[in-house]
């Protein structure tokens, strides 16, 4: 019996299944959402450097901790030696993200222009700065922008509350807030001083939040104060201050963050990119995980989101960045 035909014809049609197969998987990937924002994340390695402030470093941790469930082969990383700190180390080249809490500084602008390191700057979320007392503290629920002001101002006497009102007890005033390398400190300083870095500087600094939330919950007499989200994440053992800044107290929120009732605690948290990073597709996809999931990383991380403005904006920086 002639099984040549046979032959031929069952070739033809694995051929044509074959082709079949193939015409089809080219149509899924076609029509799906492949690479760096989805996927198994096999088509992405390498590393991805972060430093900088303490108060958007839980943003950037929870993103990269997001994008990583997307790509298992990229490494992200995040320090929080503070605002300053992560400048210094963005400026000399040895990161591909700087987090800050504040704009950067001119002097931190030279030393990047002096190392060739160009950057891009991207709103990524709002705060509203939050001062914070014990729980057991029952004789404050708000403070006027001027009580802040002689409780903080350099050379303050005000150790204990009474000082501060007279109708306030007689308790020990303990202070607790950020070093002077953070952006939250040289925010506050700036607007309930008039002048960035002014503070007396008899209380208990620290970059890391998580010891200002220790020591207020602590003792019955301290304040101190951070960024919204620290508080968000402890307020069963913190009590968070209306702020009067002439118009009547105003409790830190979301909704009053974004509206600017919060005044002048309210403010933008950034991060700085490298552009020369950007030639690195883990670096380049990272960031664009984080403006295309903004919002949704700052309301699980408890942050301000940004408005539908703000949102655009930082996708316009980030492809005008990519062109250029």
């Amino acid at each position: 019996m002639n099984t040549q035909p046979r032959k031929i014809v069952l070739c033809g049609a694995l051929c044509a299944l074959v082709a079949l197969l193939a015409s089809g998987c080219g149509q899924t990937r076609e029509s799906g959402t492949d690479t760096r924002g989805s996927g198994d994340g096999s088509e992405l390695s390498g590393r991805v450097q972060a430093d900088g402030s303490s108060t958007v470093g839980p943003f950037t941790t929870a993103a990269a901790e997001g994008f990583q469930r997307e790509h298992p082969s990229v490494q992200v990383t995040v320090g929080v030696s503070g605002t300053g700190g992560g400048f210094e180390r963005f400026c000399r080249g040895e990161t591909d993200m700087s987090n800050a809490s504040r704009p950067i500084k001119d002097e931190e602008e030279e030393m990047c222009e002096e190392n060739g390191v160009e950057h891009v700057e991207f709103q990524v979320a709002n705060d509203a700065l939050t001062v914070v007392v014990n729980t057991e503290n029952d004789w404050v629920d708000c403070l006027t922008v001027d009580q802040l002001k002689r409780i903080w101002e350099p050379g303050s006497k005000i150790t204990n509350w009474n000082q501060l009102d007279p109708s306030y007890p007689d308790e020990r005033l303990r202070l607790f807030g950020p070093g002077t390398d953070s952006g939250t400190f040289d925010y506050f300083t700036d607007e309930i001083m008039g002048e960035e870095g002014a503070s007396r500087s008899d209380f208990s600094a620290s970059e890391d939040d998580n010891v200002i939330v220790t020591g207020v919950s602590g003792q019955r007499g301290a304040l101190g104060y951070f960024g919204f989200s620290y508080f968000e994440e402890n307020q069963d053992s913190l009590k968070a201050l209306a702020i009067d800044n002439g118009d009547g107290c105003v409790e830190p929120s979301v909704e009053n963050a974004q509206n600017g009732s919060y005044a002048p605690l309210s403010r933008p948290l950034y991060v700085y990119a490298k552009t020369e990073s950007f030639g690195r597709p883990e670096v380049e996809a990272f960031v664009e995980y984080i403006l295309d999931n903004a919002t949704d990383v700052a309301e699980r991380s408890q942050y301000v989101p940004l408005t539908d403005e703000q949102v655009q904006k930082a996708r316009d920086d980030f492809e005008a960045a990519k062109a250029g």
